[in-house]
């Protein structure tokens, strides 16, 4: 296995997420139906620890998961599952609020400061499901955990977890991975002090913390480092830190690309928007994504450089997200207005400027990425972006990729990509026109160092990285 050049058991490793490799649903009839868990996750570690033995610790995320565990079905022939079964109200309050309305939006730098946050009795008793959430998913570790496990925490929802499991299993070896972006120390000082404590005390308690960028690692290290934070984190210091950007099944995703159901998306995408040149984004409908400004960077490009106008369709493939929180319905909103204004102000009857698809449809989405002339990446803040290096590497077209430098991935791609500053709407219309007008020899140079790029990293190297961050003496 992938650990087997720095003499680590995968066997007796456990992964903890949220969301697991296995969920359920009721159909119609009430009937349980299986599915497999989704996100770049599952996708990403799954192939690589399936059948070796691993573990997998996640959570119940529905009334269907609840009674799947009741029922003795959730079971998976890759990995032991240990599903840890969370009441409705700890899960809301935990996910909902916690970790996608205050961590999520503090890590982001989103909080709309003269509205929002407001951390009142109603937060905090929030709050206090989160540390419950934590709490019980320490306790399944704590208690089936082999010695000297290794264990592998994906991400915000389990920023308290690496104390707990330090004071009561300190022979655990412990990973916490951030897949988003880390708060800059004037953002995290926004937080109530005692959720501060906990946070930065929870997160010194693992034996390493990993990051997609060296600039999210930096941030986790200057809020250690500042003062005002230092004094409410009290004894707590940093712990260890790494840098390693996750990458997709590049394999898998070029197998997946090449079917037959992407071959027919591809000639229905060709039809919608009759053949035109492409300016794509595949993204959830989420407001890090900066979805609305990219259509106002569109809308610009065909302002101030005519010579565009019908010559070029944005095809916006864009799939909902956390539709149960008010502020991503308001924000879907916001999207469907943004492109119907613009369909109808500058549509013609043979032309749709933007062609917007609010579903999750795979196929699509891939076919897309395979055709495009431009894929515009264009995020207030990521910790990475995958579809930035899954178009670099399915693209067939010598796209030119548009890119944010608040993505993580900038990092890695930004001497081929064209950087826009994500705030800047005339400025990215302004790179749009660049991409559309580039010469065919440095659109191939830049598509095919892109490519190199991504297929020089795979999923294995981040595994790799964080199983050896977990046992430093064996580097």
């Amino acid at each position: 296995m992938t650990a087997d050049d720095i003499g680590i058991r995968v066997d007796d490793c456990i992964v903890v997420s949220n969301r697991g490799p296995l969920s359920f649903r009721f159909d119609a009839d009430g009937a349980l139906q299986p599915a497999a868990g989704g996100g770049g996750l599952v996708s990403a570690i799954g192939p690589l620890l399936a059948n070796t033995g691993a573990t997998w610790v996640s959570v119940t995320m529905s009334a269907a998961d609840r009674a799947a565990v009741a029922e003795g079905r959730m079971v998976d022939d890759r990995f032991t599952l240990l599903p840890v079964v969370i009441d409705d109200d700890t899960y809301r309050a935990a996910y909902d609020v916690v970790a996608n309305t205050t961590l999520w939006y503090c890590h982001h730098h989103l909080f709309d400061l003269p509205r929002r946050p407001r951390f009142d009795r109603h937060w905090r008793l929030a709050w206090e499901g989160y540390r419950r959430y934590n709490r019980a998913v320490a306790d399944t570790v704590i208690d089936r955990a082999p010695a000297n496990a290794t264990v592998l925490v994906q991400d915000y929802h389990f920023s308290l977890l690496g104390q707990m499991l330090a004071r009561e299993r300190p022979d655990l070896h412990t990973v916490h991975f951030c897949h988003i972006p880390f708060a800059d120390p004037n953002m995290l000082r926004i937080l109530p002090d005692a959720a501060v404590a906990e946070l930065l005390d929870g997160l010194a308690g693992f034996t390493a913390c990993g990051f997609h960028a060296h600039r999210w690692e930096a941030g986790f290290l200057a809020c250690y480092a500042d003062a005002a934070l230092a004094a409410l984190a009290g004894t707590a210091s940093a712990p260890p830190t790494f840098v390693s950007s996750l990458s997709s099944d590049n394999e898998g995703l070029l197998a997946e690309a090449a079917s037959a159901e992407c071959a027919r998306s591809v000639e229905s995408l060709r039809e919608q928007t009759g053949g035109r040149r492409i300016v794509l984004r595949v993204d959830r409908v989420e407001p890090s994504k900066n979805i609305v400004r990219g259509m106002l960077a569109f809308e610009e490009l065909l302002v101030t450089y005519p010579q565009w106008r019908e010559q070029v369709v944005h095809v916006a493939l864009v799939y909902p997200s956390r539709q149960g929180l008010a502020e991503y319905l308001a924000y879907t909103a916001d999207v469907l207005h943004t492109a119907e204004r613009i369909n109808q102000v500058w549509g013609t009857s043979t032309w749709t400027p933007i062609v917007l698809h609010v579903e999750d449809d795979r196929a699509r989405s891939l076919a897309a990425l395979t055709i495009s002339d431009v894929l515009l990446v264009n995020p207030v803040r990521d910790g990475l972006n995958l579809v930035a290096k899954e178009g670099s590497l399915l693209n067939g077209a010598d796209g030119v990729l548009v890119l944010s430098r608040e993505a993580g991935v900038w990092e890695e791609l930004s001497e081929d990509a064209l950087g826009v500053n994500p705030f800047d709407v005339s400025g990215t219309a302004d790179a749009l026109h660049r991409a559309l007008s580039m010469d065919p020899a440095e659109r191939k140079s830049r598509a095919d160092r892109l490519r190199s790029i991504v297929v020089s990293r795979t999923a294995s190297d981040w595994l790799r990285d964080q199983l050896t961050a977990a046992h430093p003496l064996n580097r």
